[in-house]
């Protein structure tokens, strides 16, 4: 007897969308019943997978729209500057939507999302995943405790890691801002609503400092070549494609990614054609890359608590790392572990957040999951409870972002109106 459960469409079987959907294959909660997605192989592998007849595979998500409500749920994974208008346009048609962050790329359209979501009384959630793991419940459940008393300053920090960056921000889709967004927002909200979630309040002033300083064309080693494969300085750049995408060959997870967005060619010979070729192998000193390669983001509270935040290129690619200073206590946290000092004891307290074997990169596969769970459950049950967030609550952190990007190009600290948020 087949096994019942909630139905899932969706837009934008990449790397996103397509993990989404492998949890709810794997657990067997929810059924993938249709797919919308330009890549003609990757549609084809991912309806293969999921047994998603041809009828409901689509090249666009405009024709899965326009068949209807042919699912309870939908995720939204396409890219960036097409979140708003599917979401918008799924909503109409009574879906509940997983939608991968940024909400939108302008306040206008976030808006427009959640308008569109409340008009109809769909359940939304954006893929804040941060707020999914149980270190991040663990955090928040000892600052609301008391156990650090009063939080007056946090110190956060997202390491992006060299070869990330290079990866997604330089050569990759997010490097400029008129083709998805700034960084902050493509890459850092995350961050930013991690904070206010931990926190409990949004920001009531912000002000924010970054550039773009290193991967600029006067910055390019001498003799550099345009691509890696034919750099004569290359086995000495920090930033060799030639290095990075073939050492992901043999690896089942670096061959997901990064190397799934550069090749599905999986030898030697398909990565060095797609180098020569494609993106992904172009000089990073020779891009058309234009958003920032680090940026601090200083917060005040209505509370009186400060925060700063910091994102750099100049890393390791590796978990976030948080400092939360109270009045009685501090908390410290590297993605995996958390400490807690006591200020009346003097004493030390360590906490397994259940996650000591996660690996202790940047990759967040758990909370992916338990994200697609909470997700499914709410489709299951008709309710939104599993799910830590809103439309609402993610527009007001999303706000903190754009408010942060007029703070840093204009030179000033910006209020942020409570009722807006």
């Amino acid at each position: 007897m087949q096994r019942t459960g909630p139905t899932l469409a969706v837009a934008g079987a990449g790397l996103r969308g397509a993990t989404y959907a492998r949890r709810a294959l794997e657990t067997g909660r929810a059924r993938v019943v249709a797919v919308a997605e330009p890549d003609p192989e990757r549609r084809r592998r991912f309806a293969e997978r999921h047994g998603i007849p041809p009828e409901r595979a689509f090249a666009d998500w405009r024709d899965l729209a326009a068949a209807g409500r042919v699912a309870d749920g939908v995720i939204i994974a396409t890219q960036d500057a097409e979140h708003a208008e599917p979401a918008v346009r799924f909503a109409a048609l009574g879906y509940h939507i997983l939608l991968e962050k940024p909400m939108a790329t302008s306040e206008a359209d976030a808006v427009r999302v959640l308008e569109a979501v409340e008009r109809s009384g769909s359940m939304l959630a954006v893929c804040h995943v941060l707020r999914y793991t149980p270190y991040t419940r663990m955090i928040r459940e000892l600052v609301e405790s008391g156990r650090i008393g009063t939080p007056t300053s946090v110190q956060h920090l997202e390491p992006v890691g060299w070869w990330h960056h290079a990866h997604s921000y330089v050569r990759g889709n997010w490097r400029r801002e008129d083709e998805s967004g700034p960084m902050l927002l493509t890459k850092s909200c995350h961050d930013v609503d991690w904070l206010v979630h931990v926190m409990g309040e949004i920001p009531s002033r912000v002000g924010s400092f970054g550039r773009l300083s290193h991967f600029r064309p006067e910055n390019r080693p001498e003799g550099a070549a345009d691509r890696c494969v034919d750099c004569p300085v290359e086995k000495r750049c920090p930033y060799s494609a030639t290095r990075l995408y073939l050492s992901c060959l043999g690896d089942p997870d670096r061959e997901t990614w990064p190397l799934g967005a550069v090749t599905q060619d999986l030898t030697e010979q398909g990565v060095l054609r797609a180098l020569r070729e494609g993106p992904y192998g172009r000089c990073v000193y020779a891009c058309d890359n234009d958003v920032v390669d680090h940026q601090v983001v200083n917060m005040e509270f209505p509370s009186g608590a400060t925060a700063s935040f910091t994102v750099t290129a100049f890393s390791p690619y590796a978990q976030r790392q948080t400092r939360i200073f109270g009045t009685a206590g501090c908390i410290e946290g590297d993605g995996v572990r958390i400490s807690l000092r006591d200020f009346v004891t003097g004493e030390v307290e360590t906490y397994d957040t259940g996650e000591a074997n996660r690996a202790e990169d940047g990759r967040h596969d758990e909370a992916d999951a338990a994200l697609a769970d909470a997700f499914i459950a709410a489709l299951a049950d008709g309710d939104h409870t599993p799910l830590t967030s809103d439309a609402r609550e993610s527009l007001a952190s999303h706000r903190v972002v754009w408010a942060a990007e007029r703070a840093r190009r204009t030179g000033t600290v910006v209020e942020i109106d409570p009722h807006t948020t």
